[in-house]
């Protein structure tokens, strides 16, 4: 398998396809490509970025080509079983997929006005009112997991999965920007960011040479 992926220090979505690809334990070529330089959009026209549009994570398993974070989830599920990203009970599985989803497709201020930089951590500031609702529906989601699910795990679920892996790069911007928490979340914040999975990934970005400058602003 091939994992073609942006900037470490800031795609935020490749981080999520990388995660699932290390949680596989399936070995896999990793090539990053820095986003926005100048070869980038002669780059994003290539046959291997063909099937994306451009975009990354794109995987490569032979002539399957697998694009978008949570399809990766998905499709490496499926090859080494699903039980290594999803709980084995069905009502917590059916929350898992409903908040990986969730995060998939919400959340848009945050992302926003609060891009990914694992290598910045900018003074707090009051965030806007919009990221603050998208706040507290992440805290919402996070503390119904924990309660219902969690056990005496330090993830989500319990066990690491495909809901932390989806949630792990909001975990660096709450860090990054320091947005306000509950105070339960700090706990499995800690639990996520010191996964060794995690650990290498921030490792490698802080030695990555290429800056973006529009990543590099506080809030936006």
């Amino acid at each position: 398998m091939k994992l073609i992926i942006g900037n470490k220090a800031y795609s935020s979505w490749s981080l999520r396809g990388w995660l699932a690809a290390k949680q596989s334990g399936l070995p896999f070529e990793e090539v990053v490509v820095p986003m926005y330089d100048a070869d980038w959009d002669k780059r994003r026209q290539g046959d291997e970025f063909a099937p994306s549009s451009g975009k990354v994570p794109i995987l490569w398993d032979g002539e399957a080509v697998v694009w978008d974070s949570l399809a990766i989830v998905e499709y490496l599920a499926d090859k080494v079983g699903r039980d290594r990203f999803w709980p084995k009970d069905e009502a917590a599985r059916a929350m898992a997929r409903s908040m990986a989803a969730e995060m998939h497709s919400s959340f848009a201020a945050l992302r926003r006005k609060h891009s990914m930089n694992v290598r910045q951590i900018f003074p707090a500031v009051t965030p806007d009112d919009d990221v603050v609702a998208d706040l507290n529906r992440v805290m919402e989601l996070w503390a119904q997991a924990r309660a219902r699910f969690g056990g005496s795990g330090d993830f989500l679920f319990g066990r690491f999965g495909a809901a932390d892996i989806m949630f792990a790069p909001v975990v660096t911007r709450l860090v990054t920007y320091q947005l306000p928490v509950a105070r339960f979340a700090t706990g499995y914040m800690q639990a996520v960011l010191h996964h060794p999975f995690m650990q290498d990934w921030i490792a490698a970005a802080q030695e990555e040479e290429w800056v973006i400058e529009r990543f590099e602003l506080p809030a936006q």
